[in-house]
């Protein structure tokens, strides 16, 4: 009885290191098709990671041109005020009495209005242009990013589908009668 069980331990073991081998030999494999499979998807990412730092580039140039530009309309605003203001305190200090210092303020008043649409519609235009080009910063980002995926997808083969069997329908239950 002693011979008959270490014969089966002997006979398990050998065939425990099968298994072993087996799963050494097919783990090894999994993890070679794993990395090269990670290899690929690394190397793909190279173009669009170039294409979203050139996209990021051209948006810090439309922000940066923006900004500029809302610094200047900002400058042009303070010294139109600052003018207007001095206009209207000269115009203040030679009215003869108080009636003809509201008239000429009142005179003033649709120069001031046309002065801050003008600065508004600046501003909007300002706007616009930026909109416009994040737009078309956008689009050919976007663009050159979908491009890519279809012509990956186009490379890969589609596998054929099996017609699928239908599946057998268990028959209806009759209902008791009451």
């Amino acid at each position: 009885m002693i011979v008959e069980m270490q014969e089966y331990v002997v006979e398990g073991g050998e065939l425990l290191r099968g298994q072993v081998r087996k799963l050494r030999k097919t783990s090894a494999e999994n993890i070679r098709e794993a990395v090269v499979g990670s290899a690929d998807t690394l190397k793909g990412l190279k173009s669009p990671v170039r294409l979203i730092a050139r996209s990021s580039i051209k948006l810090t140039a439309v922000g940066q041109t923006t900004v500029q530009n809302l610094i200047e309309l900002q400058s042009d605003v303070v010294t139109s005020a600052l003018t207007e203001m001095a206009l209207r305190l000269e115009r203040a200090t030679q009215a003869e009495n108080i009636v003809e210092m509201v008239r000429e303020q009142i005179e003033l008043t649709p120069a001031t209005r046309d002065r801050v649409m003008d600065e508004a519609n600046r501003v909007v235009t300002i706007f616009k242009t930026a909109g416009r080009e994040v737009r078309a910063v956008a689009k050919h980002a976007y663009e050159g990013i979908v491009e890519k995926a279809e012509k990956e997808v186009e490379a890969v083969k589609p596998r054929r589908k099996t017609a699928k069997r239908a599946a057998r329908k268990a028959p209806a239950r009759a209902r008791k009668a009451a």
